[in-house]
């Protein structure tokens, strides 16, 4: 797991819900324990439960007694619809900013995008 400056137990959170997102993880479907993680990623169990943890207070995960941890049913609609909220807040709202800064309207802005080629 890359080091990003972030929390690990941050990282380890978001690693299990990008496995939601992409599917990988379905819904009702058991999660890794804390001991799998901490052992795969080489760290202190104690940070692997607290990444959990703060799945399970997200309504991400849910337990099981006695059996482990498992996603949720409406987890990977809550994810996408977060992360949406969170792409138009880090790159919408700064772009539509900008584009008035330029006199440029929404109208424009989609034009640009339909036309967009990456560079390579």
């Amino acid at each position: 797991m890359k080091d990003d400056g972030r929390p690990l137990f941050l990282r380890i959170a978001e690693q299990i819900e990008n496995s939601i997102v992409d599917g990988s993880l379905a819904a009702d479907t058991q999660v890794p324990s804390t001991n799998e993680l901490a052992a795969f990623h080489r760290i202190n169990p104690a940070t692997a439960a607290k990444g959990i943890n703060q799945l399970v207070a997200d309504g991400i995960l849910y337990k099981r007694r006695g059996i482990g941890m498992f996603v949720a049913t409406d987890a990977r609609a809550q994810l996408l619809d977060r992360r949406r909220r969170d792409f138009a807040r880090q790159y919408v709202a700064p772009l539509m900013a900008e584009a008035g800064k330029l006199g440029m309207d929404a109208e424009e802005i989609k034009k640009l995008i339909d036309v967009w080629e990456p560079q390579r």
